[in-house]
Parts: C-alpha cells; structure tokens; sequence
C-alpha cells in the first residue's frame, strides 16, 4: 500500500492507498475539503473538529439521499445474500433496508456481544 500526502483546509495528512486507488482517494479528498471549507467560510463554525463531523454529516446524508449504484448492487450489499429480501428488498425505503440488515447483523452475532 502506498501513501499520498494531501491538503485538507490547508493542513496537511498522510493517507494510506490501496494500489489503483490515487483517482478514488484523490476526489474523496476533494469533496471533504470542499464540504470542510465551505462550513469553515460560513464563519459559524471555528473548531477544525466540529466542521469535520459537519461536513462528515452532510456527506453521508447526500449518500444517503441517492440511490444505489449498478457497482453498490453489483458488490452484494443491495441483493438478497445480505439483506434476505431479494428483489422486494429493491422497493424499501433506504432506512428500512439498512434496518433488516442490522437485524441480521445482530441476529448472526447473537449474543457473543463480540465483532471479532
């Protein structure tokens, strides 16, 4: 695994990267410092900590508000083997999907209480 240094609100980071993954964690990078400095130059929010939990917030609430991708349900995650639905699944609101697979995440762990 390689690493790239990139510039986040003007600080610099020294990220991991898988091999082929430059383009991907380039334009990651890219839509967290653009989300950082915008909530930044509204002039609200000062603390580095809380404008990056902002800008984390409103990046997983615009994830969620598209649908999956043909590459999302290609991976296994919106077919039947992880959500136990199969294509009825497909027709769920997207809070309704993740709620099923909680359950079956908590259904296999059982009551080991462990991830690991």
């Amino acid at each position: 695994m390689k690493q790239l240094e990139v510039q986040i609100m003007g600080q610099s980071y020294l990220l991991g990267c898988p091999e082929g993954g430059d383009s991907r964690l380039l334009e990651a990078v890219e839509k967290v410092d653009t989300a950082m400095c915008k909530i930044r130059d509204a002039g609200k929010v000062k603390a580095r900590d809380r404008i990056a939990v902002l800008a984390a917030l409103n990046l997983a609430f615009d994830v969620t508000e598209r649908p999956a991708t043909p590459a999302f349900q290609a991976s296994g995650f919106a077919n039947s083997e992880f959500t136990g639905h199969g294509d009825a699944d497909a027709t769920l609101p997207p809070d309704a999907r993740l709620s099923g697979l909680l359950q079956r995440l908590d259904h296999a762990l059982g009551t080991d209480g462990r991830l690991l």
